[in-house]
């Protein structure tokens, strides 16, 4: 059964080293679901560089402007967006938690001037929804936000530098 995407709210939970993600949370048509490490950085990589290549402003700015057209796109998506945006109470979230599954597969797919994102859970259950580009913009802000606050951005530097042996040149990254 997929639910129709009004909210969502990202939480990353310590003790299980997953994002919950509440979906409608508080409402009727409530779900949720754990994002692994994987799934989560997989989707940032995937659909910030998904978006970068369908963007109709990118696409029309000079190739040595392009990476400066995407950012001004996505903040000016950010600040579109910002009086939507609103703090989901606690008791909510953990009890969107209680009842999560683990997320199987999160789609995102162009659907004329909007997108259709999917997130499945291994039932099979799920939620899908089309929304606009600075809608999924904001969606992507947030899953990022919650991934650098659980660490996982910095984690494959880290963990190259203290795998190399003592007296090792240590790597070098951007």
């Amino acid at each position: 059964m997929l639910r129709t995407l009004k909210t969502i709210t990202f939480v990353y939970a310590p003790q299980e080293d997953r994002i919950a993600a509440a979906i409608n949370a508080g409402g009727a048509d409530a779900w949720s679901c754990w994002l692994t490490r994987r799934l989560a950085l997989a989707v940032l990589e995937r659909a910030t560089e998904y978006l970068a290549n369908t963007s109709n402003l990118a696409q029309r700015a000079p190739a040595d402007l392009r990476s400066e057209a995407i950012a001004f796109e996505r903040e000016a998506a950010i600040v579109k967006t910002a009086p939507a945006m609103s703090q989901t109470p606690p008791e909510i979230l953990k009890s969107s938690a209680v009842a999560a599954e683990l997320a199987d597969r999160l789609t995102i797919a162009r659907e004329q001037d909007a997108f259709r994102l999917e997130l499945r859970g291994q039932s099979g259950h799920g939620v899908t929804g089309v929304i606009k580009r600075d809608e999924i913009q904001r969606v992507l802000q947030m899953l990022h936000g919650v991934v650098a606050q659980a660490g996982w951005l910095a984690l494959p530097a880290a963990r190259s530098a203290s795998a190399a042996a003592p007296g090792e040149a240590k790597p070098a990254r951007h």
